[in-house]
């Protein structure tokens, strides 16, 4: 069960409540909670590395995310990212009036923009969006940007998320599953820490029913690190994991799926 709130706690200190395991101590001059090892630099894939550069977190939100995202999704005709976060809400059911004491968890949040839009469907008192990233660098852009008191962030590892089970009214994943090395591992995280009940949103790349698609994706993934996922890949997934709800938006490029995890 999900510790109350009590007066006066800040996000930080309600984050802290729902770890597994919290750590013995924490810098208190961080914007941030760290639970992982000082950053090395950046390895992995060449998509893996742009992630965690200097450089992304500056243009992410105003050029990389709204011009590239907005493209996958078929601009002009598909939705822009004001639609895209009016979704989100929806599918999470964060859409409601007067806003619900959720407790939401945003995976691979970047430098915030997706949190953000999520806390504006919770209560300010009793709700919390936590964004969860493994690179400092998107983690500083997000908190310096960030001004919402039910919302913070935390450094650690999608694939292992360090939250107890059960803990969260709604998980997010928007524009990085397709970047993991082990996305159904991740997957399988953010089922766990979700209560039953709940409900999940996954938006991930599609790969697109053209001639040679399988053989294009395969080289993309080799070359880059970007996975392109087939459209049941993710569905089938979440349907084999006792998921009901499944929903999807099918774009050009990119696929939007949501999911409720069953009642205990």
């Amino acid at each position: 069960m999900r510790p109350a709130p009590r007066l006066g706690d800040t996000a930080q200190e309600r984050i802290l409540r729902l770890l597994a395991e919290p750590p013995p101590e924490q810098d208190g001059s961080s914007p941030y909670l760290d639970l992982l090892p000082p950053e090395r630099p950046a390895t992995g894939t060449p998509a893996q590395r742009l992630m965690e550069s200097a450089f992304l977190p500056r243009i992410y939100e105003r050029i990389w995310r709204p011009i590239g995202f907005n493209l996958m999704k078929g601009w002009p005709v598909g939705p822009d990212t004001g639609e895209e976060h009016a979704l989100a809400r929806s599918w999470l059911a964060l859409d409601r009036s007067p806003p619900p004491d959720a407790a939401v968890l945003d995976v691979a949040c970047g430098p915030g923009n997706v949190t953000r839009a999520l806390a504006s469907g919770v209560d300010e008192k009793g709700g919390l969006v936590v964004g969860l990233d493994v690179a400092a660098g998107m983690l500083a852009r997000a908190a310096a940007d960030t001004s919402m008191p039910q919302v913070g962030f935390v450094r650690g590892d999608a694939t292992d998320l360090p939250f107890r089970d059960g803990t969260f009214d709604a998980v997010s994943c928007f524009g990085a599953l397709y970047l993991f090395d082990d996305p159904w591992g991740a997957l399988d995280s953010m089922i766990r820490v979700l209560r039953p009940g709940g409900r999940i949103a996954i938006l991930t790349s599609r790969r697109p029913s053209v001639p040679l698609n399988r053989t294009a994706g395969g080289a993309l993934h080799r070359l880059v690190g970007l996975r392109l996922f087939g459209d049941r890949e993710v569905t089938r997934f979440l349907d084999g994991r006792g998921l009901t709800q499944i929903r999807q938006r099918r774009y050009p490029a990119m696929q939007l799926v949501g999911a409720r995890k069953p009642d205990a």
